[in-house]
């Protein structure tokens, strides 16, 4: 039976999908960026350097322990920052127009694009708040007024750092796969086509649900690439961003069936 959005259309039609789906969508998303590169480069070069100066900032402020959070806080807003890499993705696809303008247009003019962003700001903000309190009540807020080499040794070498990384971890994790679930075909979807963000969040959800594998390989490929390209002061953004923006509109046409077409 065919189910109803809130807006009365019905659901998006979510198929099956391989590992080769998840390795050909990341084939293909290096192959828009370098078919169009100037966007892909300007996007993961306003984002690193943002990334650099958010951590330059908090070591002036004394607050080193949110080094690590911040990184790990890109595989979380990764979805939202990669809208515009959707767009150029899109129009290379059906041969439309390509320029900033008319990338930044159809964007601005996606209200679904902006409610999914506050979702994702929102998640981001609840796991540097629980960072931070995790950091309060583990470790003390003698470790939080720290030099960063010795907030890096008490993490590393005593057993509440351990506990304090184990735990922290444990909850990221849940918030990132809580977060993947509900963005990785939402995003481009809301798009791409006329439906409400909680419409797309259950597709997304359902998406994940019934390709689990090849799913926890992307996120696997997302955490993997991000976590490499975060080590030299965010400076693999400026490639690794854009890759995996188009990768992830190849991966939602996958996943989800173009209007009128069979599954």
């Amino acid at each position: 039976m065919t189910t109803r959005s809130l807006s009365g259309k019905a659901d998006p039609v979510v198929r099956q999908i391989t590992r080769a789906d998840v390795l050909e969508a990341l084939s293909l998303g290096l192959r828009d960026f370098q078919r169009a590169p100037m966007y892909g480069l300007t996007l993961g070069g306003v984002t690193a350097a943002t990334g650099l100066a958010i951590l330059l900032l908090l070591m002036w402020a004394g607050m080193p322990y949110f080094a690590y959070p911040l990184g790990a806080g890109f595989a979380l807003v990764a979805p939202f920052i990669g809208t515009l890499l959707y767009e150029v993705s899109r129009r290379l696809e059906r041969d439309l127009p390509l320029s900033w303008g008319e990338v930044w247009r159809t964007v601005k003019g996606r209200s679904e694009v902006r409610w999914m962003g506050f979702m994702t700001l929102f998640v981001l903000i609840v796991w540097m708040y629980q960072v931070r309190l995790l950091l309060a009540v583990i470790l003390g807020f003698t470790a939080m007024s720290a030099s960063m080499f010795d907030f890096i040794r008490i993490v590393l070498t005593t057993s509440e750092g351990l506990t304090f990384l184990a735990i922290g971890n444990v909850v990221g994790a849940i918030l990132a796969t809580v977060l993947f679930s509900l963005s990785v075909v939402s995003f481009p979807l809301v798009l791409d086509r006329d439906v409400d963000f909680v419409t797309a969040m259950i597709t997304s959800v359902r998406a994940v649900s019934m390709n689990t594998w090849p799913m926890l390989l992307w996120a696997a490929i997302i955490v993997a690439l991000l976590v490499v390209a975060s080590l030299p002061g965010f400076l693999g953004l400026v490639v690794v961003l854009p890759v995996l923006g188009h990768a992830t509109w190849h991966l939602y046409r996958r996943v989800v069936v173009e209007e009128g077409a069979k599954g």
